[in-house]
């Protein structure tokens, strides 16, 4: 039960229905929006609101649904049950177009897995349209609402007699229209024409027997007469005669038509009621869509927690403006039943009151809520409100004694399933007697553990929701120091008003204000001020805090991260080490092994020259394997080791620069510059870039060629370089492997000066840019360019 009356326009729930009528497409779906309704059955809200998510999900995530030829002909088949009655040409066509969406509806559920759709296809399940009874109504129709010429033999026939008639009809006007128009009977410039359907020659008024024939017409001036030639006449009474017998058969044909799906009208208005229905979930679902809704949980408790809700219609409005609605979190439960919401004017309480209903209301009406799926909601048996002024005077009520007859209702049918909504609670008559009487009706509803959502000024209201068990305080918090509401509700506080700093803001006298914080007394202002900018301030804080929670967060993963490396790293050095002992071992034990063999061969050859001379050589042979057994055993012990002898670079070798064909000689080092020697062209480079490799082969002849050819590359590259490259729009790692090879170059071309464009956006290109450039010593310094060159956009770059 919902009360009052006007209880959907006072929540704004008349706008939503209109909102989802538009939605519809047909009639159908606007009658089942108009017949929506609040239920608090368990099972029939969880069946809507699925069906709703379901169709939510086809709109966003599934194939294209059909949505065209919605019609409604169940009247039209409730006239055909009449026994000689037949279907029209109209109504055919609209059967034949909607038949043909409700099978490819059917079609479209068929085509999804069988785990989707579940209560959907729950639905469509009594849907059934004979195959035959859509074929028999595209023989006799075709798309454009025309009866098709196969659609009988006669009709066939008939349809070619016509034809050939007219033919015949307008040669024998033609044939009159030329002897007319030499026998200069015909006005100038004057041509066949069409009067109650049959060709006519306009003539002179003189001349209008002259050709025999009918008269159908004559011009305003009386001057031009158009008469139906004589030889025609006849044709087109016979012409008039076969359109007769043509619409006498097509008539013979509906009946028939109609005599098969009379047997069917029972099935096809269940289908046609069925379709509208489908319109409407989809129109539902649509709406659901614009304000993000999405199904919450229906618990069997008896909490309601709101979690980002925000109002539906509000959202709405904000959107058109590129404004944000703050979301609304509350909680009511068996503890604490009904909130009690304070605060300034123009804070948002009576948003949060009419959120709270409404979509609580949306929600037993099978409608998704705009607020976060994790919301958690109940059923309620009543949802009685008392919102704005109910005066009249036709009915000699005040604005109080509306108030207090909604109280009276209130009291007499709330118990522990219902939820009332209490906007001003108290208001409109001498405050301390109005405080008195709210507070005593409070009192009551609590005892009937009614919950609400109730929105006051009154302190004693605030008092009693601090001692009494199951009421419970909320503030919408509002910023001191900015002097602006924040239409954010903090459970658990009572608000204030802020009168003093509202007549502030909007320039009311100071120096009343000033005698009136006298009159009230100025202790429980600043009490009250004090009490809600420490609410704002904690809030701050709570942010912060889970700012700095992040952080560590994040760095106690860099820590562990670091450390399990170092340990690993501290294991390999262990193993490296161990592993070097025991070859060290080895090593020792073969070498003195080789040395005692020596002395005793030296011994027993007695010291001949020759003999100890192969035996110092073989002494020499087996330490430079030992020499070799050890770097081979470095090598494989140590991954990744660079210990290479044949790749030291020095003066004199030959090297190549990487990723280029360029080889040249080595001639001297400086730091990291290189300066080689190609084909006798001197050339600077970054020591970095070079590997060492074998001298190129060259033949003398081809020497001055060699030359040559480099001395052209250099030149065209130099001919063909820009001084600026383009790095808009480009991924982080394409642009500085684009910028890389850029570098190179220029480098290599010995450029004085670079520009980079990356544009401005929001930097995050132009520091991952300069963080690279920082790598070259060949770059002497970079920065912005100027302000009528590019500005921030493009990075200005100076070489040494």
């Amino acid at each position: 039960m919902i009360y009052p009356k006007n209880f959907e326009q006072k929540l704004g729930f008349d706008q939503i229905r209109k909102l989802i009528a538009d939605d519809c497409v047909s009639d159908m779906g606007k009658r089942f929006v108009e017949k929506m309704r609040f239920s608090n059955n368990r099972s029939i809200v969880i069946k809507m609101l699925d069906q709703v998510s379901e169709f939510m999900h086809i709109l966003g995530f599934g194939n294209s649904f059909p949505t065209q030829d919605y019609f409604d002909l169940r009247e039209e088949l409730a006239r055909l049950k009449t026994p000689g009655s037949y279907i029209e040409q109209e109504a055919l066509f609209d059967l034949k177009t909607s038949l043909r969406t409700i099978q490819n509806i059917i079609l479209f559920f068929k085509e999804t897995e069988p785990e989707d759709y579940l209560e959907l296809k729950k639905l469509i399940a009594p849907l059934f349209i004979p195959d035959d009874l859509l074929e028999a109504a595209e023989w006799i129709i075709d798309d454009k609402g025309e009866i098709k010429d196969k659609a009988s033999p006669r009709l066939s026939e008939i349809r070619q007699e016509v034809a050939s008639s007219q033919r015949q009809a307008l040669r024998e006007t033609k044939k009159a229209f030329q002897l007319a128009k030499k026998s200069g009977w015909v006005p100038e410039n004057a041509e066949i024409t069409i009067r109650n359907g049959r060709s006519v020659i306009p003539l002179h008024a003189s001349d209008k027997r002259a050709i025999g024939g009918v008269i159908h017409d004559e011009s305003a001036s009386g001057q031009t007469f158009f008469v139906e030639a004589a030889a025609s006449f006849e044709v087109n009474n016979k012409i008039r005669e076969l359109e007769s017998e043509e619409r006498r058969e097509i008539i013979k044909i509906l009946i028939g038509f109609t005599d098969i799906i009379r047997p069917l009208i029972q099935e096809l208005s269940s289908a046609y009621r069925l379709l509208g229905m489908i319109d409407f979930i989809r129109a539902k679902a649509r709406f659901s869509i614009k304000v993000k809704a999405s199904k919450p949980i229906l618990n069997e408790e008896s909490n309601l927690h709101l979690k980002d809700a925000i109002h539906p219609l509000l959202f709405l409005a904000h959107q058109t403006q590129d404004k944000t609605v703050v979301p609304l979190n509350l909680e009511l439960d068996q503890e604490n039943r009904i909130l009690i919401i304070s605060g300034p004017n123009a804070g948002g309480k009576s948003v949060c009151l009419k959120t709270t209903g409404l979509l609580q209301f949306m929600l037993q009406c099978g409608l998704p809520v705009s607020a976060s799926p994790n919301s958690e909601f109940r059923l309620f048996s009543n949802i009685f409100i008392d919102i704005g002024d109910e005066q009249s005077l036709e009915n000699d009520l005040s604005t109080y004694s509306s108030h207090l007859l909604n109280m009276k209702y209130f009291l007499r049918n709330s118990n522990e399933d219902s939820l009332i909504l209490i906007d001003e609670f108290g208001t409109g008559t001498e405050p301390l007697l109005g405080a008195s009487i709210a507070e005593a009706t409070l009192e009551q509803l609590n005892r009937k553990r009614t919950y609400g959502v109730i929105t006051t000024h009154y302190t004693n209201l605030k008092l009693a929701a601090e001692r009494i068990p199951g009421l419970i305080n909320g503030a919408m918090l509002f910023d001191t120091e900015a002097m602006q509401p924040l239409y954010q509700l903090q459970i658990g506080k009572p608000g204030s008003s802020f009168a003093f700093e509202i007549a502030k803001k909007i320039g009311f006298p100071g120096m009343i204000l000033k005698n009136a914080k006298r009159k009230s007394g100025g202790k429980h202002i600043r009490f009250d001020q004090q009490l809600q900018q420490m609410e704002i301030d904690k809030l701050k804080m709570e942010k912060q805090q889970h700012q700095l929670d992040t952080a560590d967060e994040s760095l106690a993963r860099q820590m562990d991260k670091y450390n399990k490396l170092l340990k690993e790293l501290e294991s390999s050095k262990k193993q490296i080490l161990g592993d070097a002992k025991e070859e060290a071992l080895r090593i020792i034990s073969d070498s003195n092994k080789a040395i005692e063999k020596t002395i005793r061969d030296i011994k027993e050859a007695k010291a001949e020259k020759t003999t100890t001379k192969t035996l110092r050589q073989n002494l020499e042979s087996k330490k430079e394997k030992l020499k070799g057994g050890v770097k081979a055993k470095a090598t494989k012990r140590i991954p990744g080791s660079t210990i290479k002898e044949s790749t030291e670079i020095k003066a004199g070798d030959f090297v190549q620069i990487k990723d280029s064909d360029i080889v040249g000689e080595l001639m001297s080092i400086e730091g990291d510059e290189a300066v080689l020697n190609v084909n006798e062209v001197k050339l600077r480079t970054s020591f970095s870039k070079l590997v060492k490799t074998k001298a190129p082969k060259k033949k003398a002849a081809s020497k001055r060629s060699s030359y040559s050819n480099i001395t052209q590359d250099i030149n065209r590259k130099a001919a063909n370089f820009e001084l600026s490259i383009d790095l808009r729009g480009k991924r982080a790692d394409e642009a500085l492997s684009l910028l890389q090879k850029y570098i190179d170059e220029a480098i290599l071309l010995n450029m004085k000066e670079i520009s980079i464009l990356h544009g401005k956006g929001f930097g995050i290109l132009r520091d991952i840019i300069r963080e690279f450039l920082q790598q070259f010593d060949e770059i002497k310094r970079f920065g912005d360019a100027p302000l009528d060159q590019g500005g921030a956009g493009i990075t200005r770059v100076v070489f040494r």
